[in-house]
């Protein structure tokens, strides 16, 4: 990718919060352009490996419920740019209209199949088609439903100087997230004032220590954690 100027940015990004995430950037673009050949070459490999499975993966939606076989809901990346994020339907073809933009754990919205998908993180497959396009990269913030971005803290909008990622370090620590927010009589209100700033400080930290070599680690440390893996107490375990 390539980092635009500091002048170039959006008003709402030029602040002096953002600032010194923006100056650890510029002085690793050789490590920005790394990230963008790896999202397009992998993309490109990714979508050919994938396509049969991805095909099956859309029959057995269709057979399990009515609705489209992508759930294309608008989301937020680089510098602000809006998209809609290519998934899997794992929800009821109307879930926007009744429920929130976050999901609960017994979210009563997701499918037989959907529920499967969810648990090996499947629904994300169709996601190799937001790399190729370059509105998502493998590693980054996690892209954000238009009404949760519209929440940030002036520090949280340094995580759009680079695109959203299918996963991060923050992805790994709160992948259990659903189950978080399971019990909350408003969870809007949870996520946007205690999951999302514990997130952000991951996010956050990750633009502090960005390198390429990092991102591959996080990659591998996602597969792990799909595994079944648990990174939740590393931190507290690192103080001891």
């Amino acid at each position: 990718m390539i980092l635009w100027k500091w002048e170039d940015l959006p008003d709402f990004m030029r602040t002096d919060e953002v600032r010194p995430y923006y100056e650890i950037l510029n002085k690793r673009r050789g490590s920005l352009v790394l990230k963008r050949m790896m999202d397009l070459v992998g993309g490109l490999v990714l979508l050919i490996i994938l396509a049969i499975p991805m095909a099956v993966i859309a029959v057995l939606i269709k057979l399990d419920s009515e609705g489209p076989v992508f759930y294309r809901q608008e989301r937020i990346t680089t510098y602000g740019k809006h998209f809609k994020i290519h998934k899997f339907r794992t929800m009821v073809s109307n879930a926007d209209k009744i429920g929130t933009a976050v999901t609960v754990g017994n979210d009563s919205r997701i499918t037989k199949i959907g529920a499967k998908l969810r648990g090996c993180r499947l629904d994300e497959l169709p996601q190799v088609l937001d790399l190729i396009s370059g509105d998502m990269s493998f590693v980054g913030t996690r892209p954000e439903a238009v009404k949760y971005v519209e929440k940030y803290k002036p520090e949280y909008y340094a995580t759009l100087l680079l695109p959203a990622g299918i996963t991060s370090e923050a992805s790994i620590r709160y992948k259990d997230e659903a189950e978080l927010l399971e019990a909350a009589d408003d969870v809007d209100r949870v996520y946007i004032e205690e999951v999302l700033p514990g997130k952000m400080k991951y996010n956050l930290r990750s633009i502090m220590e960005f390198s390429f070599i990092g991102e591959i680690k996080t990659m591998f440390r996602t597969v792990f954690a799909v595994l079944g893996k648990d990174y939740s107490d590393e931190e507290q375990k690192s103080r001891v």
